[in-house]
């Protein structure tokens, strides 16, 4: 009898760490080997751009204070080229820098100090997305059309008016979340279960930075919002395009 073939291996997950604090981006790099990433450390924000271009990460922890080229350009110039996950880490609480560096297009963010176990845990997170609850909405449908707005959701592609849309991974899913329940309004933390999964723990006004962003390349404004709309005091719901 013939033996079966062996499986193909698993390929190893990727992870880009981008720290210039050495022994902080080792540390963090060995926690990633031991869940089985294959890591790549920066110490620059103009390596960083070039690593990530080569090794093509899933994955890419970024701090934002970096010399030089800083966390939120290195963000910037990388989602020209890939939408791998980013969390960023900030030694600075100010609400600015945050909302700065979630506005190029980061998916989460860390406040240094900070536990390993607990950066894994977002990490782990943000790489079991879309991630199912017990109870799990209705799937969306293969498109939705909102107006002059179409998400297909199996090509996870966006087009207005038939132009190509580019939105990073969050982006799409907090679109795609509020397009496939149109009569209804999502709270931050409903949008949050849905997007990043019930276990994330964190600060849940990321939602309305995501949102903003999506809002700005969507051409809408606070004023009109043709495609994303506030209901004050819940939450968000999706518009009618008009």
């Amino acid at each position: 009898m013939t033996p079966a073939p062996a499986p193909a291996p698993v390929a190893a997950r990727r992870a880009v760490v981008v720290d210039d604090e050495v022994a902080l981006a080792r540390l963090v790099g060995g926690y990633l080997e031991r869940e089985g990433f294959e890591v790549t450390l920066c110490h620059d924000g103009a390596q960083a751009v070039e690593v990530a271009r080569e090794v093509d990460p899933d994955i890419v922890i970024l701090d934002l204070g970096l010399p030089g080229v800083d966390g939120v350009e290195v963000c910037r110039k990388m989602r020209t080229f890939s939408d791998c996950y980013v969390l960023m880490l900030t030694a600075r609480a100010e609400e600015v820098d945050t909302l700065i560096g979630l506005s190029v297009g980061a998916d989460d963010y860390v406040t240094k100090p900070f536990s390993p176990r607990e950066l894994m845990a977002r990490v782990n997170v943000l790489l079991r997305r879309p991630r199912q609850s017990s109870a799990p909405p209705p799937p969306a449908p293969p498109a939705l059309q909102v107006g002059p707005l179409r998400v297909d959701v199996d090509a996870r592609e966006t087009h207005l008016d038939g132009r190509r849309i580019d939105l990073t991974r969050t982006e799409f899913d907090i679109l795609t979340a509020l397009a496939s329940r149109p009569s209804i309004v999502l709270s931050r933390r409903a949008l949050i279960d849905a997007v990043w999964g019930p276990g994330w723990v964190g600060d849940d006004h990321l939602v309305d930075v995501h949102v903003l962003h999506v809002r700005q390349k969507l051409g809408d404004t606070a004023k009109e919002q043709r495609f994303v709309r506030t209901v004050r005091g819940v939450g968000y719901r999706i518009g009618t395009g008009e």
